[in-house]
């Protein structure tokens, strides 16, 4: 018989890989999680593809639509609510999230992924910036998020190696591989504390 499972909202942008890891780990019949929706603020996200192609349902919500953030996040709101989320997985989502958006789900129910070893290089051009200021390591984080961008508590890390060779692309591909075993590491972690004991 199915463990009992939260609901999952995964907010992307793009491709969605770390969407599809998020899809496989939830095909699992003990994994503590389900997808309920996945939401993209670009009609050609292949990350709706992804969804779709798994039964999830699905909304797309563009900013360009909206004048200003804060009718685009009542959109986003609006939309998410029927789906009832225990919990909002940003996963590629590039967007900057208003500090009344993230306080509406409740402490602690929204994460991000972020590819570097946080505190280290928040924001962007993350590979780069390791490697420019000659780090032997880099990695993934994935952490709960905070009104200020890449701040909020960590709930998991993975590490990789730099090597003398590498370039921004060929540390973002390995670093890749670990971010897809984070991601549901992190969503597991966090559900078994949401789920009645």
């Amino acid at each position: 018989m199915a463990s009992k499972k939260i609901n999952l909202a995964v907010l992307i942008s793009g491709s969605g890989s770390n969407l599809q890891a998020l899809i496989d780990a939830c095909a699992r019949d003990d994994f503590p999680a389900r997808i309920a929706v996945v939401l993209s603020n670009k009609g050609d996200a292949f990350g709706l593809t992804r969804a779709q192609k798994a039964g999830i349902p699905t909304e797309v919500i563009s900013h360009k639509d909206h004048d200003g953030r804060a009718p685009f996040e009542a959109a986003i709101i609006k939309a998410l609510t029927p789906y009832a989320p225990d919990l909002i997985c940003l996963a590629g989502f590039m967007r900057i999230l208003t500090p009344h958006f993230i306080n509406h789900w409740g402490a602690q129910r929204m994460i991000n992924i972020h590819p570097s070893l946080l505190p280290d290089y928040k924001g962007l051009n993350t590979h780069q910036r390791a490697i420019d200021d000659g780090k032997d390591t880099a990695g993934c984080t994935v952490h709960f998020v905070a009104p200020e961008v890449d701040s909020g508590e960590i709930i998991t890390q993975k590490q990789v190696p730099i090597h003398p060779d590498d370039t921004a692309e060929t540390l973002a591909k390995r670093v890749l591989v670990q971010e897809h075993i984070a991601y549901p590491e992190a969503v597991e972690r966090v559900a078994k504390t949401l789920l009645p004991q």
